[in-house]
């Protein structure tokens, strides 16, 4: 619902924390406490929330200006993940996002290009499977003097050298590139199928107090090539990925503590996204929800008791001590797909300033009674 990915309700509350550790000092990198680290879903921000936009009813969408920041609410993401291989088989997954947070609702009035209301934050990992190690990189930066920023007049966003932009006069082909010290991505995407408008119409609720909700759509299959880097080595790559926008002023309410997150791609050139939201007292919350793309990108509409997700294993990070579940049966009666989810690595989790776990995931088994395979990745958040 990115994370995300849907980092909302914690992602808020941190971002408002990180923006004005941004503003303020000029080593953007500076670490938050490890209490920050682990912070709490709530979205008690409704003194910070004054001002910004809501979403609140299904809206008109236009490209490319959608593509670009909307300012006017709090936050907002660009999130792409995918599944690769080289001309040998080996496998590799990798997420790349961009995060908009505003400090205030209104931009400061002066005079100096470094001032701005608007922060932004990235993430880039790398799932090496053969080498059975995850990368991790993270970055922020004001949006002033253009260190990082988004267009409405073409897709273009950035934070530093970490970009995916429009590589002509159409959305697509799209070129995603980020480069940490020990990995790297420079990849084109490109777009058999055309966008995916979640929710009613675009708009995700995603509990029931109003405004509680956010604007989104996907590409949810993109065919992708390119160059992975990893290690000192140069692997020339191919594979498919997942794009997600979502933009909001609030999203969770005071009684959900997070999310998993599936976005699988399955082998009959159909898509399943599903996050099932999780109240604090550790039941599914009826919010809910997701959507199943066919072939030909009509989307059907996932409610929370259309999906039934049982757990099958369990991981605990040696890292932060949290566990997290690591394999799932999902299944959907009605359109007769039962599979099991396995991530490539138990080790996705993301140590940065925010803990979540977010990897690369196999998907194998029926649907209507034949075999059926894909991949995808899941994110989980919340678990602490």
């Amino acid at each position: 619902m990115k994370t995300k990915l849907l980092i909302y309700g914690s992602l808020m509350a941190l971002l408002f924390v990180i923006g004005l550790q941004v503003l303020v000092r000029s080593d953007a990198k500076t670490a938050v406490t490890e209490g920050q680290k682990n912070a709490s879903f709530s979205t008690d921000l409704s003194n910070e929330n004054e001002g910004f936009a809501r979403a609140l009813t299904p809206r008109e969408f236009s490209f490319p200006s959608d593509h670009g920041p909307h300012n006017d609410f709090r936050s907002e993401w660009w999130y792409f993940t995918g599944n690769l291989k080289d001309g040998r088989g080996r496998q590799f997954g990798y997420e790349l996002t961009f995060f908009r947070f505003a400090a205030k609702a209104d931009a400061p009035a002066s005079k100096s290009v470094w001032r701005s209301n608007q922060t932004y934050m990235a993430h880039l990992t790398l799932t090496d499977v053969q080498g059975n190690r995850f990368y991790t990189d993270e970055r922020f930066s004001r949006a002033g003097n253009d260190l990082a920023g988004a267009s409405d007049k073409k897709f273009q966003v950035w934070l530093y050298d970490w970009s995916a932009k429009t590589e002509g006069e159409t959305d697509f082909p799209l070129r995603l590139q980020a480069k940490s010290h020990d990995f790297a991505i420079d990849l084109l995407l490109t777009s058999p199928k055309s966008y995916v408008l979640q929710g009613d119409q675009g708009l995700s609720l995603k509990s029931r107090e109003p405004g509680n909700a956010s604007y989104y759509y996907s590409y949810p299959r993109l065919s992708t090539e390119g160059t992975v880097y990893v290690a000192g080595k140069q692997f020339s790559v191919t594979g498919s990925s997942w794009m997600d926008r979502e933009w909001s002023t609030s999203a969770l309410s005071s009684e959900q503590s997070g999310w998993d997150w599936f976005a699988l791609q399955l082998s009959d050139n159909t898509e399943l996204m599903f996050y099932r939201l999780r109240r604090k007292n550790g039941k599914a919350d009826s919010n809910s929800a997701g959507s199943l793309v066919l072939a030909d990108n009509v989307k059907v509409a996932l409610k929370d008791n259309d999906v039934t997700i049982k757990i099958l294993d369990s991981w605990t990070s040696p890292h932060s001590k949290i566990s997290y579940p690591s394999r799932w049966r999902l299944a959907v009666p009605s359109q007769g797909i039962e599979v099991e989810v396995d991530p490539l690595l138990s080790d996705q989790e993301l140590n940065v300033s925010y803990r979540y776990w977010e990897g690369a995931v196999s998907v194998k088994g029926t649907k209507n009674g034949q075999p059926i395979s894909g991949q995808g990745y899941v994110e989980l958040a919340g678990y602490q």
